[in-house]
């Protein structure tokens, strides 16, 4: 579906952000913003703000950001068009959909089968609570522990042993009943009900709409159909709605829960998901018919970033816990899993012993603790022989952990049961690791430094990397400029192009900084005072050249790269911009963009000075003296005038002659070429 932009604008002008947000989480007013907890990572002090007159979020904890339409994305899984859609249906919006046949049919198709499947859901939902037909099915539910709370809870349904009974009820056109999976045709032409004498567990996506549905066949005892009923469980089949691979059971209800506590338990039917519910466990899903899949992971992702499977404690359960170990590292998850009593799952230990599976869930370990304690656990440690291959075991599940911190850790571990000196364990570890016993970790985990050792002041680079700039434009190495590390330590001069980037402050050195707040909070104010020559930082700049560049702050968001954009949302909620001087912080700026230039040109003279006899400089040196005898003074000037607080009008008329003399400079490119503004 293609929606009319001016409509997607309509509904981001129209939606009440701090409504939105605050349906996730409390939001208190704080000046011109809201703050509160942030929705998508755990913390105790509130990180969280709202700009709600521009209709945007950000986070200063995990750097979360966006407006209404990509907060929807993110907490209910859906992609663009459907948040776009459930946004305009809160605000009474009407959309208009661009020239394109194909897509309208589309939408319109979409739409039917989910009223189609909602009508289903709740038919069997109310066939369970009254239909004297569903006697035995309430018993059996009884019997499993669903009192009439849990019932109404998760919309549990039944479908009756009459082959038509949704058919004659919904009275809709049978090409749609067979696309959603509600109905078939059967051999003699008839259009029959998919679900006979079956529990009816409803399955929804993250906003709540009914998109499929799960049914459990009944007991034998407990059915009056005859014969072979088919598989235990029936699921709907894939359809334009409904995806196996990116939906996940119980997501709608557990979201809340997973947002509040960072974390999400993954186990495999409805019944356990239900099971850990009642537990007490509020933030349970489940696979609906399928493995779990990288796209359920990724979107989990999205809410939470702690995962603890509570599979079956079968081998099958295990083995699907091990698959998520790469999946672990490349999404940046942490990946625990919740040791159930040999022979449970969480369906049949929540009606045994709640209480038990809490505290699994509550004390699951580290997927790498899991797996080493299943490895030696399998073995036998009673004989020399059996300590030799548990610890071989152990260390080929230990190889493939990226941390070397780690591995040692774990490594001890293994040492002590195994009762071998850890010394002669560690060469065996690396040779597993060397021969490619461990699965390398994706590329954008490799470049990232290992969680816990990052500093925004440390150290190590790669040998690829170039030393960093400082905040004055210059590189910091402690090498020679020509290469010889045993020569003093000094700074190499940057080029006249080069630029500094903020390393220690993620929003950039602080001039920058301010002059950016006044552009996102008080444009009106500086349009005619800045431009992009005056920021040094790089991100800065590109931050600035995207407000000039868009109609509005959003728009600006939007157009710019994932780091400017963080930049812009970061300063759009940021508090101080009011109490800014304007003038001040222009003069501010215009003076570290000029000093900048100024050791610029100074660096130029030198490297001519030292490269050629000065009998042969001739006149070629003579404006570059001149410009930097020039800025120099005015940049005395200008610091002389804003020292006094009288002068603060002529310490900003000099500043703009500077901004004047910024883009000349700039556009000229060659050293020493008409860069002098005239006063």
């Amino acid at each position: 579906m293609a929606i009319a932009d001016e409509d997607v604008a309509q509904v981001r002008a129209a939606t009440d952000l701090a409504a939105l947000i605050g349906e996730h989480t409390a939001l208190k007013r704080v000046g011109r913003r809201y703050v509160g907890l942030c929705p998508f990572h755990a913390e105790r002090s509130p990180s969280f703000s709202v700009n709600a007159e521009e209709g945007l979020y950000y986070c200063f904890g995990c750097q979360a950001s966006g407006d209404a339409i990509s907060f929807v994305r993110a907490t209910e899984g859906c992609d663009f068009v459907e948040a776009v859609e459930r946004l305009a249906g809160r605000a009474g919006i009407t959309l208009r959909e661009t020239n394109d046949p194909a897509a309208a049919r589309e939408r319109g198709r979409r739409q039917e089968l989910l009223a189609v499947m909602e009508a289903a859901a709740n038919l069997y939902h109310e066939h369970l609570l009254s239909h004297p037909a569903a006697a035995a099915a309430r018993q059996y539910l009884r019997s499993r522990g669903y009192d009439g709370e849990v019932v109404r809870q998760f919309k549990i349904g039944f479908a009756a042993p009459s082959g038509d009974m949704l058919v004659r009820a919904l009275r809709r056109p049978s090409a749609l009943l067979r696309e959603a999976g509600l109905a078939y045709e059967s051999t003699q032409g008839a259009v029959r009900d998919s679900y006979r004498e079956r529990i009816i567990f409803p399955i929804y996506d993250a906003s709540g709409r009914a998109i499929a549905l799960g049914g459990r066949v009944l007991p034998e005892a407990a059915r009056k159909l005859r014969g072979d009923p088919g598989p235990k469980y029936r699921n709907s089949p894939e359809s334009p709605i409904y995806k196996k691979r990116r939906t996940l059971y119980g997501l709608n209800w557990a979201k809340g829960d997973i947002v509040r506590t960072g974390e999400v338990v993954i186990c495999e039917g409805y019944t356990d998901v239900i099971g850990l519910f009642r537990a007490g466990v509020p933030r349970a899903v489940a696979t609906c018919g399928t493995s779990l899949t990288e796209d359920h992971v990724r979107l989990l992702g999205r809410f939470a970033k702690r995962i603890v499977l509570a599979f079956d404690a079968d081998g099958a359960g295990q083995n699907a816990a091990a698959r998520l170990y790469e999946w672990e590292r490349r999404h940046e998850l942490e990946l625990r899993v919740a040791r159930l009593p040999p022979g449970s799952d969480p369906a049949e230990l929540a009606g045994r012993d709640p209480a038990a599976l809490a505290v699994a869930i509550r004390d699951a370990r580290p997927y790498l603790g899991f797996a080493v304690e299943r490895a030696l656990d399998a073995a036998d440690l009673s004989t020399p022989e059996g300590r030799a291959r548990a610890a071989a075991s152990a260390l080929a599940v230990i190889a493939e952990h990226p941390n070397e911190l780690v591995r040692d850790e774990y490594l001890l571990v293994v040492a002590d049961r195994t009762r071998q000196d850890p010394d002669r364990l560690r060469p065996l570890l690396e040779r597993q690791r060397a021969n490619g016993t461990n699965a390398p970790a994706p590329p954008s985990h490799r470049a990232r430094p290992e969680a816990g050792a990052r500093s925004a002041e440390a150290g190590t680079r790669s040998a690829e990397e170039p030393p960093p700039l400082g905040d004055d434009g210059r590189y910091d190495d402690d090498s020679d400029e020509h290469g010889d590390p045993s020569a003093p330590a000094r700074r190499r001069p940057a080029r006249r192009d080069q630029r500094a980037v903020g390393r220690l402050d993620p929003e950039g050195p602080r001039p920058g900084r301010n002059a950016l707040l006044l552009a996102v909070h008080r444009p009106a104010e500086v349009a005619e005072l800045l431009d992009a020559a005056c920021f040094v930082d790089l991100r800065q700049r590109a931050a600035f050249e995207a407000l000039g560049s868009a109609s509005h702050l959003a728009e600006a968001i939007a157009s710019a790269t994932p780091e400017t954009g963080e930049l812009l949302s970061r300063l759009a909620n940021s508090d101080g911009a009011d109490e800014l001087d304007v003038g001040g912080t222009v003069v501010q700026l215009v003076r570290s963009a000029a000093e900048a230039a100024l050791r610029g040109l100074m660096a130029e003279l030198r490297e001519q000075q030292r490269a050629e006899p000065a009998v042969e400089l001739g006149d070629r040196l003579g404006p570059l003296i001149e410009t930097t005898t020039w800025l120099t003074s005015s940049l005395k000037k200008m610091n002389e005038l804003s020292a006094a607080e009288s002068d603060a009008a002529a310490a900003l008329a000099e500043a703009e002659r500077l901004v004047a003399w910024l883009i000349h400079n700039e556009a000229q490119q060659s050293p020493g070429a008409g860069q002098r503004v005239e006063a």
